[in-house]
């Protein structure tokens, strides 16, 4: 009687917590809440910032770029 009560044990957990991991209720609220931490929905400030500093590191670079062209009057 024992024996089969411990082997109940020892196959029922591991198929119960198999289970419950996939029960999308159970954690659907937790992802959609971290996710939302990690990925935080775009804001049109942040947005408006990227771009700009984007566009100022791409100026930056034309004119380094540009500075060390050399000139053809110069041969």
């Amino acid at each position: 009687m024992g024996v089969k009560i411990e082997m109940m044990l020892y196959l029922s957990f591991p198929v119960t917590m198999f289970w419950i991991s996939n029960q999308a209720e159970y954690f659907e609220e937790y992802i959609v809440k971290r996710k939302r931490e990690i990925f935080p929905p775009d804001e049109e400030s942040q947005r408006k910032e990227l771009e700009d500093f984007k566009e100022r590191m791409r100026v930056r670079k034309e004119q380094r770029l540009l500075k060390n062209i050399p000139l053809e009057s110069e041969n």
